[in-house]
């Protein structure tokens, strides 16, 4: 097991009616004036957002309010956020929403606190040093961002999507209650488990070896969700399935199912470029992708691979051809993803994808051939190209 450091500062208050509680959680971090800042009308016609605002006046909190985050948040409204909170005096920002309002809301709380452009810590040209206090009241099980120190944003200058991790931007708090997601759509709902899941994965490839208990728990929330993934195509209003997979959300993003380890993060780096150019939802483009970077990694650690199929997907371990085992453990993780009604191609995705726009993606994927990614193997662009071609 690596040496690990294990910090989840966020502190979760979570059930039903939890979002009355809002106002007096802003309180308590001290906010005076805070930034409401939300995607599009279902948060209004819920009636989430009154009850919101009710909390935070019962509280004598002002607010202003920021709304039109979409999927793969933008730029665009980052900054413009970031002028709204210094124009208004804003001193917290309340992200109500999923994970693409979450991680605006980081981005905004980064640049309210910066001289310069916020973009500079997504190009990785600084690093912040300060950042407005961000809390969350969440509807969408997905992201993880809620207690991680992730935000992702879209450029739509060049459409590149590029990550900000910084442990100034972890939520101070999380409302969340499992009942805010009922009214969800169901490819949305599954789009979900699959994130959650992937989050997950992308911890548990590794080749450190001693780190059973973190293998324990990474493989207790990919079986959870699996299960809870399916109640829920059949039973939408499932308050137990609702919770678990929120609950599970934050755990597999939280850094607990990746302590002692490093993690591979390959399936994620390339789905960023797809959504980025094609603008689909996150976790259906990581279900489209995963399937061939699995194939084309699998000899680099089979016995892992092997591993996943056996314990997870309950595959029989074949002593006398351990990668058959890791084949048919890829293929029961597809099936489970179709299952689900998620697609494992990008034609099934909706995406048709030119030789072209392949190599764009793979040039953009590694950062104009100045890096690699993955841990089970490094991929330079000339792989990445191969897993879009494979994954057409």
């Amino acid at each position: 097991m690596k040496n690990f450091q294990y910090y989840t500062p966020t502190k979760v208050v979570f059930g039903k009616d939890t979002e009355e509680q809002t106002g007096a959680l802003v309180k308590e971090q001290g906010g005076s004036k805070v930034l409401l800042h939300y995607g599009s009308g279902s948060v209004k016609r819920s009636g989430l957002k009154d009850r919101v605002c009710a909390s935070l006046e019962k509280a004598g909190i002002a607010y202003v309010e920021l709304g039109g985050v979409v999927p793969n948040p933008r730029l665009s409204l980052v900054r413009q956020g970031i002028e709204l909170c210094r124009k208004e005096g804003v001193d917290f920002i309340l992200a109500v929403g999923g994970g693409s309002a979450i991680d605006s809301a980081k981005a905004i709380a980064y640049g309210v606190k910066y001289d310069g452009d916020v973009w500079d810590f997504y190009l990785k040209k600084s690093f912040p040093e300060a950042a407005a206090p961000v809390g969350v009241v969440l509807t969408l099980a997905a992201t993880g961002s809620e207690m991680s120190n992730s935000s992702v944003i879209t450029n739509e200058e060049g459409w590149l999507k590029r990550g900000c991790n910084s442990d100034l931007g972890r939520p101070r708090f999380a409302v969340m209650n499992p009942e805010l997601t009922y009214t969800l759509p169901e490819y949305q709902t599954m789009s979900g488990c699959v994130d959650i899941m992937m989050h997950t994965l992308e911890r548990w490839f590794s080749h450190e070896k001693d780190t059973e208990l973190t293998d324990y728990l990474a493989e207790s929330v990919l079986k959870t969700v699996m299960h809870a993934a399916k109640v829920l195509l059949k039973d939408p209003e499932n308050y137990d399935a609702r919770a678990e997979v929120m609950w599970a959300g934050s755990l597999s993003h939280n850094g607990l199912t990746g302590c002692g380890r490093d993690g591979d993060w390959a399936c994620h780096q390339l789905e960023h470029e797809l959504s980025g150019m094609f603008d689909v939802a996150h976790g259906a483009g990581l279900s489209a992708v995963w399937g061939s970077w699995a194939r084309y990694v699998c000899q680099s650690d089979v016995d892992r691979f092997a591993k996943l199929a056996v314990d997870v997907l309950n595959v029989p371990y074949d002593y006398a051809n351990p990668e058959r085992t890791a084949l048919e453990g890829i293929e029961a993780m597809e099936a489970f993803f179709r299952s689900i009604h998620m697609p494992v191609s990008l034609t099934e995705l909706g995406v048709q994808v030119s030789d072209e726009q392949i190599e764009e993606l793979a040039y953009k994927c590694s950062f104009q051939e100045t890096r690699t990614i993955g841990g089970v193997r490094a991929l330079g662009r000339k792989d990445m190209e191969e897993i879009y071609r494979m994954a057409r």
